[in-house]
């Protein structure tokens, strides 16, 4: 009989058919699986902000057919068709469920408006092309194939000792007897050193790629190298999204999960490869064309990318394996472009503060390099911000970052959403009444970033939040969820679970926007400054530039300066790796600008713990 026993204990669960008729994918899921963590494993797309821990209720699914078991109750039951979180759900029948739609709506802002798409780029490229006719092999004429194309560079005057990547030798055979042997040569300096590092069809376009590897969303430029001129633009939401919508989650992902860190790291190499093959294909050319690329990221996402290692990231004193700029080339990353092209990962300047915000600093040059005290902020799930001092001579900074976490972007809200069709992006009360602009002007289906920033604002302007942040009992609006109150911006219909704003919301924000505001106050004062002193106030970021800055003022993430000392720009960083795609300058450039920047951690300042707490009421 204890044999029976031990059997029974070491037999696999069962596994049943999940099927989500709405994205017409039918997966298994195991007994002692979440619906969350099969749909991740089999790289479906549910939203989980808390990386399936069962914090955030963003991961909302609706079982139409057969019998779950719910985390935390002891026995089976049937879904009664009610909006459950999938990754505190397990099956125990075959199932048929829906997905709630702020996980499948189309994202309308992708983060490619950079603010800058009227700049014409330098155009002074690492890499050339050129197109070589080259005689065709004979029994009189033996020469390898590499030996050919050096022979004909050596008679137009060109060194012949070239080094030939040996990719993009293999290659070379093909393209010639293909092309009646005439083939476009892709070349490479770096370090001094010349090298052949790809060959392409005669007369084929050569192009460049540069990518903002953001947190939530990557946004990708595709170049043309012969002229600098951006051919199109694409955005999707980072695929590293499923293990955790904050760094932090991520990061301890890695640490702890055998093998995790790789997975993330094909991840975000899966999200480059889709965006360079679309990218190309949309302007009739080939991933194949594509003989460069840049990478910005904060340094966490280009830890990852790269295979370094994270731990250190995750506690004090947070230090980065390399700050300097690092070129490899993209095949040892598993990139498909071009056989011999280079992947340049942007400079960081320490801490949190990576190459994304390298980036912004380049594009956002002509606005803070002047007389007096300049600020850039990237707001995002990790807030950057350097504080410029100007004197006429040059020009000082301090960096640093601010861990605001993925609320302000919708993450870790219980309705929380992209900025995609249905999601409400503006709210106001008028005389009681709730106003809600959605974008799309359909039915609202969950909150963006910029509407949670500006219900926050609305309810705290109308008396529906009080000072500390807790959420009132008169308000008409006020219900529970999950025994938490919460304040409901639309009821529940047919199709759509309720669009609610709780509790826990009002507090994720609090600890959102007291982070950045302490940022502010203490860069200031480590410059030998107080905030009012600031000139210019730059908001970087595609979420910056759909924030009201009244809403940001009212609930005290921003100071009350004047009004016209803010300037709302694009993906700034997403401008900044295009022009270091497009020009080496520009790309020695950022990488003096990363060590002039002085890193400041902010944390460590005896006035952090007083200042946080100064400003984490409304």
């Amino acid at each position: 009989m204890a044999n029976a026993h031990h059997d029974l204990a070491l037999s696999p669960p069962r596994v049943h058919a999940l099927r989500f008729p709405a994205l017409d994918r039918d997966i298994d899921c195991a007994e002692n699986e979440t619906l969350f963590a099969a749909a991740r494993r089999h790289g479906l797309r549910i939203v989980g902000a808390c990386g399936g821990r069962g914090t955030c209720g963003s991961c909302m699914v609706r079982v139409q057919e057969g019998r779950v078991h719910r985390e935390g109750k002891e026995s089976e039951h049937s879904s009664h068709k009610k909006w459950l979180r999938a990754c505190c759900v397990q099956p125990r029948s075959d199932l048929v469920a829906d997905v709630a739609p702020r996980s499948l709506a189309p994202v309308v802002r992708a983060d490619v408006r950079t603010g800058g798409e009227d700049q014409a780029l330098t155009c002074e490229p690492l890499v050339a092309a050129q197109d070589l006719q080259l005689p065709p092999a004979s029994l009189q004429d033996l020469l390898g194939d590499v030996d050919r194309v050096r022979r004909a560079l050596a008679q137009q005057g060109q060194p012949r000792a070239v080094a030939v990547d040996w990719a993009a030798a293999a290659e070379l055979p093909g393209l010639l007897r293909a092309h009646d042997w005439r083939v476009s040569l892709r070349s490479a300096t770096h370090g001094g050193v010349p090298r052949i590092i790809g060959f392409a069809r005669p007369e084929a376009p050569l192009l460049g790629l540069a990518v903002d590897l953001g947190t939530t969303n990557a946004a990708a430029f595709l170049l043309d190298l012969k002229t600098g001129q951006r051919l199109a633009s694409l955005g999707l939401e980072n695929p590293q999204v499923a293990w955790g919508a904050d760094l932090i989650s991520r990061i301890n992902h890695a640490i702890k999960e055998p093998g995790a860190a790789e997975t993330l790291r094909q991840a975000a190499v899966s999200a480059i490869n889709a965006l360079a093959h679309d990218l190309a294909r949309a302007v009739g050319a080939q991933a194949s064309d594509i003989a460069d690329a840049v990478v910005c990221g904060n340094t966490a996402m280009q830890h990852l990318l790269a295979g370094w290692p994270v731990s250190q990231l995750g506690r004090a004193p947070f230090v980065s394996a390399m700050n300097e700029a690092l070129d490899v080339p993209a095949r040892s990353l598993g990139l498909k472009l071009a056989a011999g092209a280079n992947l340049h990962l942007a400079a960081s300047v320490g801490g949190f503060v990576g190459g994304d915000h390298v980036s912004a600093m380049l594009a956002t040059e002509p606005l803070w390099a002047r007389d007096g005290v300049s600020l850039v902020m990237d707001i995002g799930t990790n807030t950057e911000i350097s504080l410029v001092r100007h004197d006429g001579r040059e020009a000082r900074i301090w960096s640093s970052s601010c861990p605001s976490g993925p609320a302000l972007e919708g993450g870790h809200i219980a309705s929380g959403m992209r900025a995609a069709e249905g999601a409400i992006e503006r709210v106001a009360i008028t005389d009681g009444v709730l106003r809600l602009q959605v974008i799309g002007g359909g039915q609202p289906i969950g909150l963006c970033g910029s509407g949670v920033l500006d219900a926050l604002a609305a309810f705290v302007r109308a008396g529906w939040v009080d000072a500390r942040g807790r959420i009132v009992g008169r308000v008409p609006e006020v219900g529970t969820l999950d025994g938490v109150k919460a304040i409901t911006l639309a009821e529940e219909s047919a199709d759509v679970p309720a669009v609610r704003f709780t509790q826990h919301d009002v507090r994720a924000v609090q600890l959102a926007k007291s982070a950045i505001r302490t940022g502010v106050k203490l860069l200031a004062a480590e410059a030998g400054l107080d905030e009012t002193r600031i000139a210019r106030f730059v908001i970087a970021g595609a979420f910056g530039a759909y924030i009201s800055v009244e809403s940001c003022v009212a609930i005290g993430l921003l100071p009350d300066l004047p009004r016209e000392r803010y300037t709302q720009v694009g993906n700034a960083a997403g401008l900044g790796v295009q022009q270091m795609l497009a020009s080496r300058t520009r790309r020695e450039r950022a990488a003096r600008l990363a060590s002039e920047c002085r890193y400041v951690e902010l944390s460590s300042r005896g006035d952090f713990q007083k200042t946080f707490l100064q400003h984490i009421g409304f």
